[in-house]
């Protein structure tokens, strides 16, 4: 099919969903008139419910069961599947996500193109047995789906969370007390790190001492380290012991990691690029570091240099304020945002869970 409706004859007005490649099986790009649309229809072939429809461009390959709505798709860019009665379409869509095509070279594949789909050799079972194989697929997608949905709906509950109480328009019943201002510095100890010469084996074997890279902030919570060190290692290095339940901060990092927070649950040492931030009696170590993660994009801008190649130091961090109320309205802070976190750590898990046992579906059933 070639292209019959463009860009231009969109708005973001219209009745009709108007799905580009970048949009293809998610949320329609723009939308056209009802009378463009009827008028396609009456010239061109259209698309029947439950027909495939195949990314030709950009995302290759992504497949998706039309589901019989009123909709335009940028033809020039997806193609459509029709077929005989040897064909189950939920067997296909699955099938569909995993092939390698024909005539395709390489890893890099810029268009999919009718041929290589036509001269594309299956192996198919029966009917019946292609339905119970889709069936069973899509089954396991709806559950990848709706535990994501979940995920999704949990991190917006911690963010209206968040705003809410740190700005104080929600409290718990019974505390009216006015909140103090806090200079990080005067209620805590920070603590930095160090790494033993990786030249020094000794200093690396035998394992003993859990060892945190600033990379591993991005747990949020460690119950253990990717590395350990020896002995040697912490009596020859700047490593010191940071007790559990402290709040650690990325001073440098790649990407995103600076300014990120994660809390240890057991006793561990850091390298050099992390802070680790011990409360004192009048502070809850659950609302230090929900409060720090709050502020993330503020963290960011405090850092010293510029741009991306910025950092934190122990000085920033010591300067930096926190307004918080009592310390047994901090715990019940801390512990509702950290119920929240656990459940979007359990979802998260059951994701990743779900996600192998669909790898292992697709191996055992096609390959």
């Amino acid at each position: 099919m070639n292209k019959r409706i463009y860009k231009e004859q969109t708005s973001d007005e219209g009745e009709i969903p108007f799905y580009k490649i970048g949009s293809f099986g998610k949320q329609a790009d723009a939308f056209i008139s009802r009378k463009l649309f009827n008028e396609y229809k009456k010239l061109y072939p259209f698309p029947k419910k439950g027909d495939i429809l195949i990314s030709a461009s950009g995302s290759i390959g992504r497949t998706i069961v039309y589901n019989g709505e009123d909709a335009y798709f940028q033809d020039s860019n997806i193609i459509w599947i029709q077929h005989d009665n040897r064909l189950d379409n939920t067997f296909l869509h699955q099938l569909f996500n995993i092939i390698r095509w024909s005539g395709v070279e390489g890893t890099t594949i810029k268009r999919l193109y009718n041929k290589n789909i036509l001269s594309t050799q299956i192996l198919l079972p029966s009917v019946e047995e292609q339905r119970s194989i889709g069936n069973l697929l899509d089954n396991v997608d709806n559950l990848i789906a709706a535990t994501q949905d979940k995920i999704d709906a949990l991190e917006q509950v911690k963010k209206a969370l968040l705003q809410r109480l740190f700005d104080q328009s929600w409290r718990f019943d019974g505390y009216l007390e006015t909140w103090k201002k806090y200079r990080l510095g005067d209620h805590v100890k920070i603590l930095t790190g160090g790494t033993p010469k990786t030249s020094v084996a000794e200093y690396w074997e035998p394992k003993s001492i859990p060892w945190m890279s600033s990379g591993e902030v991005n747990k949020v919570y460690l119950d253990q380290t990717d590395t350990m060190i020896s002995l040697e290692g912490f009596k020859n290095s700047s490593a010191r012991w940071v007790k559990k339940h402290s709040i650690l901060i990325a001073l440098a990092g790649q990407g995103k990691t600076r300014g990120t927070v994660a809390v240890n649950n057991i006793a561990l040492t850091t390298n050099q690029s992390i802070a680790a931030i011990i409360p004192g009696k009048d502070l809850y170590y659950e609302y230090v570091f929900q409060n720090l993660t709050s502020r993330y994009n503020e963290l960011r801008l405090l850092s010293s240099g510029d741009g991306t190649r910025g950092g934190l130091n122990k000085q920033i961090v010591s300067d930096v304020t926190i307004h918080s109320p009592n310390l047994n309205e901090q715990i019940q802070i801390g512990k509702l945002l950290s119920k929240v976190d656990h459940l979007s750590t359990e979802n998260q898990l059951k994701l990743s869970r779900i996600e192998l046992i669909k790898k292992y579906l697709l191996q055992k059933l096609f390959i």
